[in-house]
């Protein structure tokens, strides 16, 4: 491996520890439900989310704290050495789509 490739390997290896993420799948929550209470933390400090969600009144802030709290852990994960109050996190982004429908139908004769 040449210089600059290794270099640059080493420099997107040192970012990506910095990054954390988690991910929910196969939830029975409407996006619409949902985006609520992700707009509430987009862009906030941690420890402020998690208290914000904590004190929320929506069934959706469950969820979404379990999952900032599964993101928290994968970033502990990575970066065993660091302290979690001194590394000054904050939720960059937060996505909500729509998921799976189920499909409800009556069967009936149709002639």
């Amino acid at each position: 491996m040449g210089v600059r490739k290794k270099q640059m390997a080493e420099r997107i290896k040192a970012e990506k520890k910095k990054i954390a993420f988690a991910k929910l799948n196969n939830c029975p929550t409407s996006p619409r439900k949902m985006r609520l209470v992700a707009d509430l933390i987009r862009g906030v400090q941690v420890e402020k989310a998690l208290a914000i969600l904590k004190f929320s009144q929506k069934e959706a802030s469950r969820r979404v704290e379990k999952l900032l709290l599964s993101a928290i852990a994968n970033w502990q994960s990575k970066n065993e050495d660091a302290n979690l109050e001194e590394a000054d996190l904050f939720v960059q982004e937060i996505r909500v789509d729509g998921g799976a429908m189920l499909k409800r139908l009556r069967p009936a004769p149709q002639g």
